[in-house]
């Protein structure tokens, strides 16, 4: 760890005339020992490239900076932000690249450098789950080796709820079939300019095997979206527009088509994916 060179972080934002960005989806964190602490969790930093998506004016950047990050990949769409980001680089020589564009259609395989990668972020609160759903699909293992990441509370125990409870859905079987995901801790609206008017969580994510290694993802995501789709209905009901016979298909799975999605575990949801899937390759 070592000490941060540059001003305030309020004095930047003054300086550079920078305001937070509803439309951007955009809650400034201010307060550096949170940011920090953030840094941290994400720890060691000195072996993996740390990917950062919307810094902003670069609150956490500086923390990561500052708590050893080898190397610092910054995303930011807003051009506003850039001038008091390039300070940040200035300060910690060689440690920061500046990309200005927007994450959501970025090719991070072709524009991040090779090697362990981490991502690390506040997420804006408009494009949070997206990027995290990208994230989470396509090849296996990702491109990354763990993401620590800041969501809106809700969106975080989305994507650790468990069966029986009006969280469980479509984040949490796409999160957990092939990685672990935990809450670390919670920031409340204060600690932001400006203060949103939800808690925010920081979640940290990491790889592992998945359950079912030959299943199709993309049969995973078709099933589980089909059974959310009316969660107050049957699943025999919910998957008919899967199947013509969806109680064959759910007792083929050993699933009671008289069960509801939210009822379903992990391992459930893994079993019908894999005889939807099988069904569709003997299909003529």
């Amino acid at each position: 760890m070592m000490a941060d060179p540059l001003p305030p972080l309020r004095e930047v934002i003054a300086r550079h005339r920078l305001r937070a960005d509803r439309r951007l989806g955009q809650n400034f964190l201010l307060d550096l020992n949170l940011t920090r602490r953030i840094a941290r969790a994400a720890a060691p930093l000195d072996q993996a490239t740390i990917y950062e998506v919307g810094p902003g004016p670069g609150g956490l950047t500086r923390a990561l900076l500052a708590e050893g990050a080898r190397h610092v990949v910054a995303v930011e769409r807003d051009a506003r932000a850039i001038p008091a980001l390039e300070e940040i680089a200035a300060a910690f020589p060689g440690r920061l690249s500046i990309l200005h564009g927007d994450a959501r259609t970025l090719e991070e395989r072709a524009v991040l450098p090779a090697g362990p990668l981490k991502i690390v972020a506040n997420l804006p609160y408009n494009v949070g789950t997206a990027l995290f759903v990208r994230w989470m699909q396509g090849d296996w293992p990702p491109f990354w080796q763990s993401m620590t990441l800041m969501f809106q509370r809700e969106v975080a125990e989305r994507v650790t709820a468990r069966p029986g409870g009006k969280a469980y859905g479509r984040l949490a079987i796409l999160a957990q079939w092939r990685a672990r995901a935990h809450i670390l801790f919670t920031l409340p609206p204060k600690a932001f300019t400006p203060p949103p008017k939800v808690e925010s969580a920081v979640l940290q994510v990491t790889p592992a095997d998945p359950l079912v290694p030959d299943l199709d993802p993309r049969a995973l995501e078709r099933v589980v979206e089909a059974s959310f789709s009316r969660r107050r209905k049957m699943l025999r009901s919910s998957l008919k527009q899967l199947t013509e016979d969806p109680g064959a298909l759910l007792l083929s799975a050993g699933i009671d088509p008289t069960a509801r999605a939210e009822t379903i575990d992990l391992a459930g949801f893994c079993r019908l994916a894999r005889q939807w899937q099988a069904r569709r390759s003997l299909s003529p």
